[in-house]
């Protein structure tokens, strides 16, 4: 740890446990009027450590702090997980990632806002992979988005269940092989959970190829790469696809299908945008493998 950083994690420790309510900890004033802040030797016993070891932390020397030390006097501290990610970042350590099992069902209103300025077809993937929210461009390229049951409106679902959209992939054999080694990658928390294995389980039993190939464990990180769909209406549409996640929503994923340039999928999402795409392209059907 350098100077710079150890004299910055003993000036931010000093300042969060100066603004510590001592009441709120259980803990009586100090004297008659003192109801702020704890004193070292209190941090060093809830946390575990010596009071010399702290002292010696707060005071920038060159000692070393174990994770789980810090996080240990992150918890003493209440720090928020933003100001938790930051002690550790000091102390040379990502953050550990989080086991709490988040459901999202409806994007916020801000990052809707955000997909309704793209004109190419972008949407919202929750960590089950449920689809929270859509753009105009995404409903006309997979036109039954917004009628499909809500339930069934998973991207791991849709991908093994629906014909019609399967039919529009001439690369599905790849692209289901990569979502499911992607989804077992980012599951996460998420492994073992009721909602999880509920999933799990009813993909495998609509749908031997998934079954088959969340068998195989494949695992995979995310990584753009070229996707092409067969549109009924607007012919071959050739995409790149990109993902970001939100800063203030990391639980969310937004996903966008940027047309290739040299294709003349641009001109062609304008058919899509028009709204000339009937609205019943796709009728509801699950009789596939």
């Amino acid at each position: 740890m350098s100077d710079g950083r150890r004299q910055e994690l003993g000036q931010f420790l000093r300042d969060r446990r100066g603004n510590l309510v001592r009441a709120e900890l259980g803990l009586p004033p100090i004297g008659r009027n003192r109801t702020l802040g704890l004193r070292r030797e209190e941090i060093a016993a809830f946390a575990a450590v010596s009071i010399t070891w702290y002292t010696w932390l707060e005071q920038g020397r060159d000692i070393n702090a174990s994770r789980q030390v810090l996080e240990s006097i992150a918890r003493v501290l209440t720090l928020t997980s933003a100001e938790t990610a930051y002690v550790l970042a000091l102390g040379g350590y990502t953050p550990t990632p989080s086991n709490e099992v988040i459901t999202v069902e409806q994007a916020p209103e801000h990052l809707q806002r955000l997909l309704d300025t793209f004109d190419f077809p972008a949407f919202a993937v929750a960590p089950d992979w449920g689809i929270a929210g859509w753009n105009r461009a995404y409903a006309g390229l997979y036109t039954r988005i917004a009628t499909v049951d809500p339930e069934q409106r998973n991207l791991l679902w849709l991908i093994f269940t629906d014909p019609h959209l399967r039919k529009m992939l001439p690369d599905w054999e790849e692209t289901s092989r990569h979502f499911v080694a992607e989804f077992r990658a980012e599951a996460g928390a998420r492994l073992g959970s009721a909602a999880h294995t509920t999933l799990i389980k009813r993909l495998s039993e609509a749908s031997t190829q998934f079954a088959k190939l969340w068998a195989d464990r494949g695992v995979e990180r995310f990584a753009s790469r070229q996707r092409v769909f067969l549109h009924p209406v607007a012919g071959e549409l050739v995409f790149e696809q990109h993902r970001l996640v939100p800063s203030d929503a990391p639980e969310l994923h937004l996903v966008m299908y940027a047309p290739v340039p040299g294709t003349p999928t641009k001109e062609r999402l304008q058919i899509l945008l028009e709204d000339r795409v009937p609205p019943a392209a796709y009728p509801l059907d699950h009789n596939v493998g």
